[in-house]
């Protein structure tokens, strides 16, 4: 997707100044370095005071002594200015190595604090070109522009000084190009910035392509499309290239201005010298002297142009790290600003969209934060009812108050749902309907609903109460995709979410664990609000297996015990494997420790699918979500991994996203997803008998179009 921004108000100087924070630790040895340099610079301005000393006495006098004292000084004088510059070098290359580092582990600490929001919205190879491109641009731009500016700064100011004293006529004739080189410098700042925030953006959209092409050369082979990918890049390489040709031609411009300017005053100097000298105004050592000054101070203007070049580079750069490193991170306003990088602005906060880079909006009714209290003197609305302090605990005997079951939906075809909690003296039989599946779970009697395990009901489970949901980059005024949620899950129980295809049952999931903010209402896990969670317990309390499997270039054992805490070991991981009936995992060519290779490809769709459901399971998680995570598994292992799963499902809460019979019956309660809101919810056999909607969806009929 195509970044390219206006730098058109942009000022280098300001921009540049951000990288402050990064560079104060490593000041004493840059300050310290740029000394070093000032000083080699200047030693090279005395050589042309030698030369005239050398002129006017030792070679006018016939002195051999003098002129090999003379040379001597010359040859000590070199010396020290090289061995000035080699410190130089060596001063400033492992610090800025170290600089570099630090914002490069900055910006990957800050990509993984961003929202999801912020991903889906950024091409990856922008984010790729910034943390590798960008940021040796910089590295550059402080080892030798931020120096040199500053040095041959120094050293045309000396060096002017020197010829005016020497002779002041010759001295303005040299400065006489000064006016119009400024304003060409001007000129091609402004212009040069712009290009190279366009090459640099072009640099990121052409990382993107090949990265796609790289990681779906599965589907360019497979359709036969290696032809139409090289004619995209090939434009946009083309567009790069004619990019990358016009910063050439502003580069050239002001190179020959730059140099033609100065090199016509040197040659005007060295005439009206002459003729001075021809008539006894002016002595010979001191226009040897004056010109050898002139000419040592070609080098520190010559190279205003890519000096300028480089720090315009540079200060688009800064400009797109900066881009990232100022958006506000998922954590903005939960934490003391852990990992929170220097120099990066914090705009937003948790509930806040990542847009918006004011503060976050209240969310109506979802009462104070964990730990909060309310306002003195407010009362809670009308019929809303307090929620559990944290930490606390039912009330015996006490049951939650059903959010749906107690009615149906307004607006919505929804199906009564009986009262929560156990029906005396009734008993849990098997329903031959269900399905040959093995080992399948006693479904309760049609009018009965399964009660809360005992050993997980000490908590309210999962509440859904008024969720509304709008992605963020939706167009103004677009409908929710969720529009008044309310659902609730009972503490050790597995509730299926069922829907039709873009109803937003895998959007829903992702609010659990605050992948993305809800837009109004809220989620609370046993009575606590999840924004009142910090989100690292929040994870690890809810473990999440996503329908399309994500592994990394790591060993099985790693991507499984990604989601386990800290300390676990093989005894955790061959019980998740076998839970997935991952079994496959031991026969490979180095069992656990064998590298799946970049996002698992090396692996099959079902065993990436089924080491994902080992990842989920393997922490023991007290929230489980999974978004249909038998999808890529055929019958038979599907059945097995079912029959493992119920032992799982006992003592946990879940949320299962699910398309088949097979999956929905892993679940106590089915809720049913329709229009953005929860249309009825009930067991499978009572949906399937009382709701058409449902009974179509499970009956594996197409769906007309509506």
């Amino acid at each position: 997707m195509p970044m390219t921004r206006t730098t058109a108000d942009r000022s280098a100087v300001r921009t540049l100044l951000r990288l402050w924070p990064y560079v104060r630790p490593v000041r004493a040895r840059l300050f310290t370095a740029a000394a070093v340099a000032v000083v080699a610079s200047c030693i090279g301005l005395v050589i042309p005071l030698v030369l005239k000393w050398l002129v006017d006495g030792p070679v006018a006098g016939h002195d051999p002594a003098g002129v090999w004292l003379g040379a001597l000084c010359l040859l000590l004088l070199g010396i020290a200015e090289a061995v000035l510059f080699g410190i130089r070098r060596w001063l400033v290359a492992r610090p800025l190595s170290h600089v570099e580092a630090e914002m490069r582990a900055g910006l990957y600490r800050r990509l993984q604090r961003l929202p999801v929001a912020f991903h889906d919205r950024w091409a990856s190879g922008q984010l790729l070109s910034r943390g590798t491109t960008d940021l040796m641009l910089l590295r550059m731009f402080l080892a030798f522009p931020l120096t040199f500016l500053l040095v041959n700064g120094v050293t045309i100011l000396v060096g002017v000084i020197i010829m005016l004293v020497q002779d002041w006529r010759l001295g303005l004739v040299i400065l006489g190009p000064a006016v119009p080189v400024m304003w060409t410098c001007a000129v091609f700042e402004r212009r040069y910035a712009q290009v190279a925030r366009r090459a640099q953006d072009q640099v990121g959209d052409l990382t993107t392509v090949v990265e796609e092409s790289v990681l779906g050369i599965r589907v360019v082979k497979g359709f036969g499309r290696h032809r139409s990918q090289a004619r995209a890049f090939r434009e946009l390489a083309g567009r790069l290239r004619g990019t990358e040709l016009r910063k050439a031609r502003l580069l050239a411009t002001i190179w020959g201005v730059i140099v033609a300017l100065p090199e016509l005053a040197i040659g005007a100097a060295l005439v009206l010298g002459t003729v001075r000298v021809a008539d006894g105004e002016l002595s010979a050592g001191t226009l040897v002297a004056f010109l050898s000054t002139a000419l040592a101070l070609r080098w520190p203007v010559d190279s205003i142009g890519f000096l300028l070049a480089m720090t315009q580079e540079a200060a688009t750069a800064t400009e797109r790290y900066f881009e990232v490193m100022d958006e506000a991170p998922e954590d903005a306003g939960e934490e003391s600003g852990e990992g929170t990088a220097p120099g990066a602005g914090v705009v937003g906060a948790s509930g806040a969209h990542p847009e918006s880079g004011g503060r976050p909006t209240p969310v109506p009714g979802s009462g104070p934060a964990a730990g909060g209290r309310p306002a003195p003197g407010s009362r809670p609305a009308a019929g809303a009812r307090p929620a559990p302090a944290p930490g606390s605990r039912p009330v015996a005997g006490a049951r939650p108050a059903p959010v749906l079951g107690s009615g149906p939906v307004s607006g919505a075809s929804s199906v009564p749902v009986p009262e929560s909690g156990p029906v005396a003296g009734v008993r849990s039989v098997p329903v031959p309907e269900s399905g040959p599946v093995s080992g399948a779970r006693p479904v309760p009697v049609p009018g009965s609903l399964p009660a809360p395990r005992a050993e997980v009901c000490a908590g309210d489970g999962i509440r859904f109460e008024g969720v509304r949901f709008r992605y963020p980059d939706a167009a103004p005024g677009s409908p929710p995709l969720l529009d008044g949620v309310d659902l609730h899950i009972r503490a050790g129980e597995s509730m299926a979410l069922v829907g039709a295809t873009g109803s937003g049952k895998t959007t829903l999931t992702a609010l659990v664990p605050r992948l993305y903010e809800v837009t109004s209402g809220r989620i609370t896990l046993n009575g606590v609000d999840i924004t009142g969670i910090p989100r690292e317990e929040l994870r690890s309390r809810v473990a999440v297996a996503f329908e399309e499997p994500t592994l990394f270039s790591a060993t099985v054992g790693e991507n499984v015990l990604m989601g386990a805490p800290d300390g676990a070991g093989k005894p955790e991981l061959d019980r998740a494997l076998a839970i997935a009936r991952a079994d496959f995992a031991h026969a490979l060519p180095q069992g656990t420790d064998t590298r799946v290779g970049e996002q698992g490809l090396s692996l099959s769709g079902g065993q990436r699918q089924r080491l994902a459901l080992a990842r989920a399971v393997v922490g023991r998680p007290e929230f489980l979500v999974l978004d249909d995570p038998l999808s890529a598994l055929d019958v038979h292992t599907e059945a097995a991994v079912e029959a493992a799963l119920r032992q799982v499902l006992a003592d946990t809460t879940a949320l299962i996203v699910a398309h088949r019979p097979s999956t929905v019956l892993l679940a106590d309660r089915v809720a049913l997803l329709s229009g953005g809101r929860i249309a009825a919810v009930g067991t499978h056999r009572q949906l399937l008998r009382d709701n058409a909607e449902y009974a179509h969806l499970m009956s594996g009929e197409r769906e007309e179009s509506r």
